[in-house]
């Protein structure tokens, strides 16, 4: 089941379609400190986790994403592994619609916890999963989750700190 696509502002939320994973890839490429994966990692999540993906778009051009899952071990917790802005829409609150539109959707509707992680140096991802938090009154633990060393031993690669947003309230319908 697809969700309908949402428009704030000109830009509409909407699932990204298998065919946008290169959109998606260049994206993030253009989207330092995120870790740019392959090509056909961005094709997999935006035709396999499609539910669970967010794109956004501005006069027919990509200028956001989100990729995430539901965990496999803990269904109740969306993970969230990239969050991409262009750089002419940053700073305007397009993630924090993109990660609303998400946990909005059907797919989500038994998430109770929101994880991603955060490398130490960047403090707008911090910022807005905090104002998630805030908007929801929900705490935010923060755990170890990889230090450099788990990235080899000739990487450059930061530590990356686990937060964990929740409990939310249970979705209800009204």
């Amino acid at each position: 089941m697809s969700s309908q696509p949402s428009s704030t502002d000109s830009v509409i939320l909407r699932e990204p379609t298998a065919g946008e994973g290169q959109a998606m890839h260049a994206l993030v490429r253009q989207s330092p400190p995120l870790d740019l994966n392959s090509a056909y990692c961005y094709f997999l999540l935006a035709r396999h986790f499609r539910g669970t993906c967010v794109v956004a778009e501005h006069d027919g051009r990509l200028v956001g994403c989100v990729t995430a899952y539901l965990r496999p071990d803990e269904p109740g917790t969306l993970f969230v592994w990239q969050v991409a802005v262009r750089g002419e829409h940053r700073g305007r609150g397009a993630a924090g619609r993109m990660l609303d539109a998400l946990l909005a959707r059907p797919a989500c509707r038994g998430v109770r916890y929101l994880e991603t992680t955060v490398g130490p140096g960047n403090h707008a991802s911090r910022r807005c999963f905090e104002r998630l938090a805030d908007a929801r009154r929900c705490p935010v633990r923060q755990l170890p989750f990889l230090e450099p060393n788990h990235f080899g031993p000739d990487s450059q690669h930061e530590a990356e700190v686990l937060l964990r947003i929740g409990p939310f309230p249970p979705f209800t319908t009204t």
